[in-house]
């Protein structure tokens, strides 16, 4: 996982979520419905600020990059600088690992998988989230990436692709979820507010219609 410099820009990467928090509470809630309802050791790969971990309790993270990794420490994550291909940690002692749209950022993806495979017990499960490439908006996402400084060498994924991916490095695909149907900008608060939403944040099962894909798969024999 080399791609690290646009990532040092902590204060940047934590202000989209603040200027598009409807879509980050919409992501959240398709983590949120992936992630197992009991989990003791948890890991997050590439934890980036902790956005994600904090409020899924996950209490560890990895990432290449330094600067978001002090705001990560901030949340509560015991933070270590480290990368997916070589994960820092021993085998078979993480029940939850999670990557969020790191899938594509690493140099080595079957190496990635592999780590994820070593340090996960037998029983653990492991929860993908990728920008989808075949949504709508990830056409969009696709076609304007070069604009972006986060995404401008991202290599995107679709959600059919990482199931292949997660199930050539022998794990086994148990739930696909998606959601952010619509340019993350124009989702509001309150679209995503289950206070005032009954139905709470729009996640539904499957993919291709949503920009970001979530995938919860456990490991088998052949990890080891």
């Amino acid at each position: 996982m080399t791609v690290v410099s646009p990532f040092e820009s902590a204060a940047e990467y934590d202000d989209w979520f603040e200027t598009h928090e409807g879509a980050y509470r919409a992501e959240r809630a398709a983590l949120e419905r992936a992630v197992p309802d009991r989990f003791d050791r948890a890991l997050e790969i590439g934890v980036g600020t902790g956005r994600f971990a904090a409020p899924l309790g996950i209490s560890v993270g990895i990432d290449p990059a330094e600067n978001p990794l002090e705001r990560a420490r901030n949340r509560g994550i015991e933070s270590i600088r480290g990368i997916a291909e070589s994960l820092p940690v021993g085998d078979e002692t993480i029940d939850l690992a999670a990557f969020v749209t790191v899938f594509s950022f690493v140099d080595d993806l079957a190496a990635t998988l592999a780590e994820a495979g070593r340090v996960l017990t037998d029983d653990g499960t492991l929860v993908v989230a990728v920008l989808d490439r075949s949504s709508p908006v990830g056409q969009l996402y696709q076609e304007h990436k070069d604009e972006s400084p986060f995404y401008a060498d991202a290599t995107f994924l679709t959600g059919d692709e990482a199931c292949a991916e997660l199930e050539a490095a022998g794990f086994a695909v148990e739930q696909r979820l998606q959601t952010v149907f619509d340019d993350p900008a124009e989702i509001s608060v309150a679209d995503s507010n289950s206070a005032s939403n009954d139905a709470g944040p729009d996640v539904r099962e499957g993919h291709g219609d949503g920009l970001f894909a979530v995938i919860r798969a456990t490991p088998s024999d052949t990890n080891r």
